[in-house]
Formats: structure tokens, C-alpha cells, sequence
């Protein structure tokens, strides 16, 4: 039996998850059901990164203490991931007493190696980023990710040898021993390590919400240190260098592009200093735009889950999230648009498609022959995310079987010639069947449905149109 790990970054929980996170974790979600199908032994991990100043800064401003709100935000974490039929392993908050006992014993042992010193930071840090700038990242002088100047910042700080590493992430990246997919996003962290890498500051002076430093309890860890070892401690690693978890190294590590040079960097570096194999894939997914446009809460553009789920249904909700994205690529997408392919795809398509049938087949009941579904190249598919691709040729077949009713006048058939009627059903009963089984990691719930009505006839119309 194979094992498979399979990782979420952890959300950051200054506010509550928005499509972005949810995407990523209903892709991660469909990969790890995936792969239990295949009979892979999986560990599926996501959680909270609830430390730094950020946080302490938006709990203040709603007076209430850290802890209240980190634990109130990451219940909306866990509620939405239920909302959506999540079935992850393990959910990682930062602030479990094990996880930053580990991540002291971590940091001991880097300092211990002389991989970590003391020295005075000067530089540009943006706070809505929790990262430190150079010149070259910004566009007008600001971040172009929050659209905020960053902050000018000196301070004595700890720093960690990041430059140590250059050459070896370099070899790594390029040998695909660390493969980064799509292609575009490996090339852009090559370029980002060819610029050359500086050693970074990994500790605040007058940040208290955060992991002290086990050698210095004037300072904090800095959140990218402790939120990266989650991925190790999620699997119950106690901080032991050389000591590699069950599971570990990742089999698949998904995010969005905003976080790629730091997973490219500092995350494989910390690995190799504590003597631990790298991940062995990363894939950077797109953005969802809304009209052309960045989703902000400032525009009043975002798009809940939740209100994804209330309208769209859980399934529903899954199915555009997982159809809309093409491989690697941004996405526009809009409550129109949305609607639209809800009703066009989910309504008319494979939910009137198994209406018809299973109507039509009240009074032959003609009995599933089973038959798999085949999908050139599925697991391939799989294999290189293209998920879209695997949706869209189920539902060429869904098209082509509502188009097979038309052409045959099926309702009319089963009455003027019912043999002929009966072996038309029976194929498209089998197709049904096929496409109930291949799309369960999507939408596991329709899967079920669909294997009830052609079992027993009954049910309740999947998809009702919006």
C-alpha cells in the first residue's frame, strides 16, 4: 500500500476563509479521496496560523484578547471545511502546546548548529504580508498585495543562513527532485533564487503574540518559522532533527502563487538544516477574479463559501469550484456566472439526465449492467491537476446521453418497441452508473445519490434549477 501526504498551507485567521482557501482545500480534498480510491494509505493535513502581529493588531482592534480570536476565527475554519464535506486527517493550529514545544526544539537545534545569529535588521516589511520587501517587489512603493506601503524597520533581530542553501534549493528545483508545477511557477522560482538569497530575520523584538525564541525569550519567532513546521508537527514530529515523521516527506504540497517563494526558500532550506527530506511536489494554483477584479472586502466583491453552500448546495458549491479553474490559470468568476453554469451543467445536465432515466425506467426496471466509465489517460489527470479536463469529459458523456434520449425519443420507444427501449436504457442506465462512481472524490454525495436511485428507483431530483 502506498502512502500519500498530502498538504493545505495553513490559513492565516485574521479573518474568516474566503473561495481562495476554499478552493485550495476542496482541491486537496478531492486529491486525498482520490487517492483512498486507488487504495493509497492517505494523510490529509490543513489548519490555523494564528501567531504574529497581524493578529494581535486585528484582535485589539475588536477588544478582544489573542486567544479569544484566534479561537473564534478558526472555528469558522472548521465549520465551512464541514460545510463542504472536508474529510481531512489532521487540523494543525499554531498555538498547540505540542506544535510549539516542537518548534522550540527545532530552533534549539539550528541555533545549536550555528545556522542561526544574532544581527541588526534595516529594511522594508509589509505587515499585511508578514514579510519583509525589497525595492524590486514593490509596484509605486507598495505592496502590490495589500496596496500598502510597507513599514521601514530596524531592529536587532535573529537571523537564519538562508543564503547557506542557495545552491543546493537551486539543484534541487531545477533536477525537479522538488518539482514545481506548472512550469511557469518553477522558472519564477529559479529566477527569484538566481537574484541571490540573503539570510533572513526570523525573530520580533515587540511581538508577544507569537513562539519565544527557547534561547532568548526577549524575542518572538517570526510567523513564516513556526507556521512552516506545521507540516511536521501535524504528523506528530516532536522537533527531532534527522527524525522524519510517518508520512513525511509531503507528497503534494497545494497553494496559491502569493505564497510560492517562500515554500520555494525558507521552507526546503529549514528541511535541509534539520536533515529532513524535501517535498516531493508543489502545485501553485490561480486567483478567482470577480469581473476582471481582485476579490477585496473593500470593493464588496468577495465571494463566502458560505453563501457558495446556501445557494449552490454542497456539491454544487464543489462541482464550480473544481470546474472553473483551468490548469494553473486564473479564473473570473461572478454569482451570474456561477448560476448560469450551475443550471447548465448540474440541472439540465446530469441531474435532468438521471431524472429522465430513472422515470423512464419505473415500469421496465431494467437492472444496472455495470460499467467503468473510461476516461483516456484519468489517472494521468489526476496526476497533473487538471481537474477541469477530467469534469469536462464526464460531462461531453452527460451531453451526448441527453442528446442519445432526443435522437432515440427514448419516452416513446419504451411504449412502441420496449425491447429496443429496453436495451437503450440499459446502456444509458450502465453510463450512469459509470459517471456516479468516477465523479465521487468531486462530489461524493451525488455519487451516493446516484447509486441509491439506480438501485431503488427513488429520490429526490439532484440538482434543482436556481
Amino acid at each position: 500500500m502506498n502512502k500519500f501526504y498530502i498538504t493545505t498551507p495553513i490559513y492565516y485567521v485574521n479573518d474568516k476563509p474566503h473561495i481562495g482557501h476554499t478552493y485550495t482545500t476542496v482541491v486537496v480534498d478531492v486529491l486525498a479521496r482520490w487517492h483512498k480510491i486507488q487504495k493509497d494509505q492517505v494523510f490529509f493535513l490543513t489548519g490555523t496560523d494564528e501567531h504574529g502581529a497581524k493578529i494581535a493588531a486585528a484582535a485589539a482592534a475588536v477588544g478582544k484578547s489573542e486567544k479569544e480570536f484566534v479561537d473564534e476565527k478558526t472555528q469558522s475554519f472548521k465549520d465551512v471545511w464541514q460545510k463542504l464535506n472536508i474529510e481531512y486527517n489532521n487540523f494543525l493550529r499554531t498555538t498547540d502546546p505540542a506544535h510549539i514545544a516542537a518548534v522550540q526544539t527545532a530552533i534549539q537545534h539550528l541555533k545549536d548548529k550555528g545556522l542561526i545569529y544574532k544581527g541588526q535588521y534595516e529594511g522594508l516589511y509589509c505587515q499585511g504580508c508578514e514579510q519583509y520587501k525589497t525595492s524590486d517587489d514593490l509596484i509605486d512603493g507598495k505592496c502590490p498585495e495589500h496596496q500598502i506601503e510597507p513599514q521601514s524597520m530596524k531592529e536587532e533581530s535573529y537571523f537564519f543562513k538562508l543564503s547557506q542553501f542557495e545552491k543546493q534549493l537551486k539543484e534541487k528545483i531545477e533536477s525537479d527532485e522538488l518539482e514545481i508545477k506548472p512550469t511557469e511557477r518553477k522558472n519564477e522560482a529559479l529566477s527569484f533564487i538566481n537574484k541571490g538569497l540573503k539570510d533572513i530575520s526570523i525573530s520580533r523584538a515587540n511581538v508577544s503574540w507569537g513562539v519565544p525564541l527557547p534561547f532568548d525569550k526577549n524575542y518572538t519567532l517570526y510567523v513564516w518559522l513556526d507556521a512552516f513546521l506545521n507540516y511536521l508537527t501535524g504528523l506528530g514530529w516532536k522537533g527531532g532533527a534527522g527524525n522524519a515523521p510517518k508520512f513525511f516527506p509531503p507528497d503534494i504540497q497545494l497553494m496559491s502563487k502569493d505564497i510560492l517563494r517562500v515554500h520555494a526558500t525558507i521552507w526546503p532550506a529549514l528541511l535541509l538544516a534539520l536533515e529532513l527530506p524535501l517535498p516531493k511536489k508543489i502545485f501553485v494554483h490561480g486567483y478567482f477574479t470577480v469581473q476582471g477584479q481582485k476579490m477585496s472586502k473593500s470593493l464588496g466583491n468577495v465571494i463566502w463559501p458560505e453563501d457558495l453552500v446556501g445557494k449552490f448546495g454542497i456539491d454544487g458549491s464543489r462541482y464550480l469550484l473544481m470546474s472553473l479553474l483551468a490548469y494553473g490559470q486564473d479564473g473570473d468568476i461572478s454569482w451570474e456566472k456561477l448560476t448560469e453554469k450551475y443550471n447548465a451543467d448540474l440541472a439540465n445536465g446530469l441531474g435532468n439526465l438521471v431524472s429522465r432515466v430513472s422515470k423512464l425506467n419505473e415500469n421496465l426496471k431494467v437492472k444496472n449492467k455495470k460499467l467503468e466509465l473510461r476516461i483516456k489517460n484519468l489517472e494521468g489527470l489526476f496526476d497533473e491537476f487538471k481537474f477541469k479536463e477530467i469534469l469536462d469529459e464526464i460531462w461531453q458523456q452527460i451531453a451526448w446521453a441527453n442528446k442519445y434520449i432526443e435522437e432515440k425519443k427514448l419516452w416513446e420507444l419504451v411504449k412502441t418497441d420496449p425491447k429496443e427501449g429496453k436495451k437503450v436504457l440499459e446502456n444509458l442506465i450502465s453510463l450512469i452508473s459509470g459517471i456516479g462512481e468516477v465523479i465521487s472524490p468531486f462530489l461524493p454525495e451525488t455519487s451516493e445519490k446516484i447509486i441509491e436511485i439506480l438501485k431503488t428507483g427513488q429520490g429526490q431530483p439532484l440538482f434543482p434549477r436556481i
